[in-house]
């Protein structure tokens, strides 16, 4: 977090994401909405409240303030993940995508971003999109194929071939 923030200011942000990280977020929403300045002042502020927001499934509202958080930095690929996250959760697929291919931008390795965008493209029906980033995510992190039988988000293409191969060749033989 920046450095230039007042320090009664960041002990509170601090302590907003204490409580995050404890999954209390609605510990830290009491904290970021006891300022009526907040949303005004940081990128900090609007991060952490769009993160306590999400956590508590308010998926619109916690987009008011991430896309506040991109608009001052359009770079930072955790509140591009956050976004991405929010949109599919508000069927808003095309916004997702956009969101997860800015956060490949700034990190390309980086297997979250792509098994994310492989279940957004599936739901969006796009088999082949979401089966080339399905093999990036599990060529940068083969564990991760233990995640794919439970996942819904790749219900459509499930019974395509290709899917059927890349999970079974992902997946070592016994």
């Amino acid at each position: 977090m920046s450095t230039t923030i007042p320090v009664r200011i960041r002990r509170q942000l601090d302590e907003a994401e204490g409580y995050l990280m404890l999954e209390m977020p609605r510990n830290a929403l009491r904290i970021l909405e006891g300022r009526s300045e907040w949303p005004l002042m940081t990128f900090e502020a609007n991060f952490l409240k769009g993160e306590a927001l999400r956590s508590l499934d308010r998926h619109r509202e916690a987009l008011a303030c991430l896309e506040v958080a991109a608009s001052l930095r359009p770079e930072d690929v955790a509140v591009a993940l956050a976004q991405g996250w929010c949109y599919k959760r508000t069927n808003r697929l095309a916004e997702a995508v956009d969101a997860l291919e800015r956060a490949l931008r700034q990190e390309p390795d980086n297997a979250l971003i792509h098994y994310n965008l492989a279940c957004y493209w599936s739901l969006a029906a796009n088999a082949p999109k979401a089966l080339e980033e399905l093999a990036a995510a599990l060529q940068l992190r083969p564990e991760m194929r233990r995640m794919v039988a439970d996942e819904g988000d790749f219900d459509p293409i499930r019974n395509e071939t290709a899917f059927e191969r890349l999970v079974r060749d992902a997946t070592p033989s016994k």
